[in-house]
């Protein structure tokens, strides 16, 4: 049980849960679309919506007028299968072009401005010891010359 409470804790879990509600919610909205604006001006250039665009594979399709199934024959439903792959096309992009590519710029940028800190951090860090010595220095030439020749360890006086 420890393990399972783990397990729904993490981050990862939760993130992909609220994933899953946008993305079942966001689909919604594209098939709306497709069935409601795509699917009409598709079917503008024939005569009929394009879910109901179909072939008929072997034999005469009957098709019986009050349920509307296939009685005879082998009927293909192509107008339903370019539907959904619209359907799959417009939600790839969106997600692409309002998610992935947004949030793989905002990362690079964040790459390059942590790359940008480290390089400042860096020279700060060469510029105090650079100070450092030439205090050192500075001490050791006021006291005599190098500290082998006086004997003493430099930053150690009359303490």
């Amino acid at each position: 049980m420890e393990g399972f409470k783990a397990f729904l804790m993490r981050g990862n879990v939760i993130d992909l849960a609220v994933a899953v509600v946008i993305g079942a919610a966001f689909t919604q909205i594209v098939n709306s679309i497709v069935k409601g604006v795509i699917n009409p001006l598709v079917g503008a250039f024939g005569s009929k919506d394009l879910e109901s665009y179909s072939s008929c594979l072997k034999g005469p399709c009957v098709t019986d007028p009050k349920t509307g199934e296939t009685t005879e024959g082998i009927r293909i439903l192509w107008g339903s299968v370019l539907s959904a792959t619209l359907s799959f096309l417009i939600t790839a992009a969106v997600v692409y072009f309002l998610m992935v590519l947004p949030m793989a710029k905002y990362l690079a940028r964040r790459a390059a401005m942590q790359a940008a800190k480290e390089g400042v951090q860096e020279t700060l860090e060469v510029s105090e010891l650079e100070v450092l010595k030439e205090i050192r220095d500075a001490l050791v030439s006021q006291r005599g010359g190098p500290a082998g020749e006086t004997g003493e360890t430099p930053g150690r006086g009359d303490e």
